[in-house]
């Protein structure tokens, strides 16, 4: 009992801080039970938080917003799907996409993420006017969301697009067009020609196509067969 009421008599400003160095998300939410004084600390400490990582949780749609709400100073957001399954549809990034945090978002990973769609992607990067990097790999997004990127995102550096097959030349094109401080792209397992490396490096002379075969393809194309007389 005395051990408890000495834990009870430490300031909200430090419970908060004590909070802020628990990585389990499940034990926020105990804490967060045990009385008003402890919910009010863990609030606290997610307001303070810069970055979060669910990759590994088994998270879903409400608990993942939720925790992105109170998160109002968050910079860098990762909701990488993990073996474990952090489960988010479009219905998570409409959620996610009213929070307070999300216009000065610079980093966002929904690596994997198989249920989302472009209706959730354009939904989200419509309020991501800080946004320099960005991984949407392993999804299956489509040029739909490559034109919001390329609408909103004016201030993003890299993206990653592995294994997206469903990105044409059409909405790369557009990205590297209008995304006019993008430094490196990860193309690697789409489906788009050589011929369309050579018209993004037209574009932006500069950039870094991954994988590095690719840049040396668009920058060195084969010589053309000689036939034998």
């Amino acid at each position: 009992m005395g051990e408890e009421a000495a834990i009870d008599r430490l300031p909200l400003h430090l419970l908060a801080y004590i909070f802020s160095l628990v990585t389990s998300f499940t034990e926020l939410a105990q804490a967060s039970g045990v009385c008003k004084k402890w919910r009010k600390a863990v609030n606290q400490s997610m307001a303070r938080r810069q970055s979060l990582s669910f990759a590994g949780w088994k998270m879903d749609d409400d608990s993942t917003s939720r925790l992105v709400h109170l998160a109002y100073n968050l910079k860098e957001l990762d909701i990488s799907r993990s073996r474990w399954g952090c489960h988010i549809t479009d219905n998570g990034l409409y959620q996610i996409a009213s929070a307070r945090c999300v216009s000065n978002l610079t980093s966002i990973s929904l690596w994997g993420m198989t249920a989302i769609t472009d209706s959730g992607v354009v939904q989200l990067v419509s309020k991501t006017s800080s946004l320099q990097h960005l991984n949407i790999g392993g999804t299956f997004i489509t040029d739909e969301s490559l034109f919001a990127i390329a609408e909103r995102c004016h201030h993003l550096k890299t993206i990653s697009m592995w294994c997206c097959r469903h990105v044409t030349e059409r909405g790369l094109l557009v990205l590297v067009n209008k995304c006019r401080k993008l430094e490196s792209l990860n193309l690697w397992g789409t489906r788009v020609p050589v011929d369309c490396f050579i018209a993004l490096l037209t574009i932006s002379p500069a950039l870094q196509i991954k994988p590095i075969q690719l840049l040396l393809n668009a920058q060195n194309p084969p010589p053309p067969l000689l036939h034998a007389v």
